[in-house]
């Protein structure tokens, strides 16, 4: 625990509370979330009700439980919901939540979320211990899958031992989001199908679009983090096996993709979450920047925020469309676990059933699908295949494009095989050896081989 925790603030939430902004799980490299929200008047426990402590990183889910509270007052009646929100930024979350999970007692997280980056350190890993199966809480849990038809991967990320202890709300297959004005431009259409065959399947015809591209005056993407989480997802390996640092072919070729891109002066280099990197994205960067990669959450929280404009017309806004990527990945997502020691079980159960697994119109993964949890009207692609069936995602920042007929299959492509609990903090490494590496500070062996010693000298990892 050598981290300073900062920024530790709570919520207590009622019925009839206002709902407040959703925040993406993407302000930061990790997926930081939002980095303000306002104290209740409130103490936890002060009305009289059973408390549920709830911990996460962004202000996502405490709003999805404001939601349910407001569509099932008699829940609100019966408990109250303590949220403690700190952000991913700097490392603060995990320290404070493995703090407050070791110290137990009636101030411990009866709930608390984990992002991909780390999501196996609390379903698999070292912190694996304080997480309740789905079943210990009540939940017919395998039928429950079945029926709602949840992705395979939120799945597979979620257990230990082969039991569901936590599962995301989100679908979060990749897609390539390109700009149809450009397209048409350099490639004579805009259509998804076409421009998914001119830039894939893989690296090679990715690079001669970005040749081509190049030759009229764009860059394919804003910077080599654009590409990385396609490589990462795709890894053959994790970073770390049996104990010990595995650099995949995949994510070693990565310093020579990267440094194609560079050197060819096929990006921007700008790094991704920088404010370059959202200027690329109404089009006031150093080149006009063909395309971005990633799930339906970049485009709602991140792209559409920082286009410039809010309706067709006004700045890059309905200039977006989504295809299949060169190669297939995911990114990100949300996992909700629950404390083995919780004693509020059954409350506990009601609102990681509603999140995570109801596929009905009342439930909170139908709602979001279809836009019906904010004014905004924001659609979002989620974890059951059922809900997505029963969703329409056409939105208007996508010319009026169904982005869940690229979204839905894009869940073939996800798996989480390849992920460990380090990965939050080794993919930080490795983005930075390979920023070394191609600004010419070091060579590639040397990109490698100081990485290898970071990793030995500071994580329990042979090397």
């Amino acid at each position: 625990m050598k981290k300073v925790i900062a920024g530790v603030l709570s919520l207590a939430m009622f019925a009839g509370m206002a709902v407040g902004c959703s925040s993406d799980e993407a302000t930061s490299e990790s997926d930081s979330g939002s980095a303000e929200q306002v104290d209740s008047a409130s103490e936890a426990g002060s009305s009289g009700k059973e408390v549920i402590n709830l911990w996460t990183f962004t202000d996502e889910v405490p709003t999805m439980i404001e939601k349910y509270i407001e569509l099932h007052p008699e829940f609100g009646e019966k408990y109250e919901v303590n949220s403690t929100i700190i952000a991913t930024t700097d490392g603060a979350y995990q320290p404070a939540l493995d703090q407050a999970l070791a110290a137990g007692g009636e101030d411990a997280p009866d709930i608390y979320c984990a992002e991909s980056a780390f999501v196996l350190k609390y379903t698999q890993g070292d912190a694996s211990s304080y997480a309740a199966t789905y079943a210990d809480l009540g939940i017919d849990i395998d039928a429950a899958i079945d029926e709602a038809q949840i992705a395979q991967y939120t799945v597979d990320i979620g257990s230990r031992d082969g039991e569901v202890v936590g599962l995301g709300y989100q679908a979060t297959g990749g897609a390539m989001i390109y700009r149809r004005s450009i397209a048409t431009e350099v490639f004579g259409t805009d259509d998804p199908d076409t421009i998914s065959s001119i830039v894939g399947p893989g690296w090679d015809k990715f690079f001669e679009a970005a040749a081509t591209l190049d030759e009229a005056g764009y860059s394919i993407v804003s910077g080599d983090g654009d590409i990385w989480h396609s490589v990462e997802n795709s890894s053959s390996s994790g970073w770390v096996v049996d104990g010990s640092l595995v650099i995949s072919e995949e994510r070693e070729n990565f310093l020579d993709l990267s440094m194609e891109l560079v050197s060819n002066g096929y990006c921007n280099e700008t790094v991704d979450w920088s404010e370059a990197w959202f200027a690329d994205m109404r089009d006031e960067g150093a080149r006009p920047v063909f395309c971005y990669f990633g799930p339906a959450w970049l485009i709602n929280y991140t792209i559409a925020p920082n286009c410039g404009g809010e309706s067709v017309g006004e700045g890059t806004y309905g200039d977006w469309a989504v295809c299949e990527p060169p190669v297939g990945f995911f990114w990100g997502g949300t996992w909700v676990l629950a404390n083995k020691d919780t004693e509020q079980k059954e409350g506990v159960a009601e609102l990681i059933n509603w999140i995570t697994l109801d596929c009905t119109e009342d439930g909170l993964q139908y709602m979001w699908a279809n836009g019906l949890m904010s004014d905004a009207g924001t659609k979002d692609a989620v974890a059951s295949g059922t809900v997505m069936a029963m969703s329409d995602g056409a939105i208007d920042f996508l010319g009026g494009q169904n982005m869940f007929d690229v979204f839905i299959p894009a869940n073939d492509f996800a798996n989480g095989s390849n992920l460990t609990q380090y990965d939050e903090t080794i993919n930080t490494q490795w983005r930075d050896a390979v920023r070394q590496y191609t600004s010419g500070q070091v060579t590639r062996d040397e990109a490698i081989e100081n990485f290898r010693t970071w990793v030995g000298d500071n994580l329990d990892v042979s090397v």
